[in-house]
């Protein structure tokens, strides 16, 4: 086997997920994305963002990260399965 630099991409494949979000909660992510393109300049939909916003989220929990840790299978931030 080589030793690459590049290391072995993630899985790619996604998940369809779908659920109802509270009056309150989209009006917090319309206003997430409206300063989301002001701050880079690019518009992103919010279906796009909320990926990134779950898994900012839970890769920034340390409560997660430490019950994560006691784990035999799991999934870091950076998607290593290990």
């Amino acid at each position: 086997m080589a030793n690459l630099k590049l290391g072995k991409l993630p899985d790619r494949n996604t998940v369809k997920i779908t659920f109802t979000a509270s009056a309150q909660l989209n009006e917090l992510l319309e206003h997430y994305a409206s300063l989301y393109e002001r701050t880079y300049g690019k518009q992103e939909t919010i279906a796009d963002l909320i990926p990134f916003i779950l898994e900012a989220f839970i890769t920034s929990d340390a409560g997660f990260r430490k019950a994560n840790k006691q784990k035999p299978h799991r999934i870091s931030p950076d998607h290593d399965t290990a």
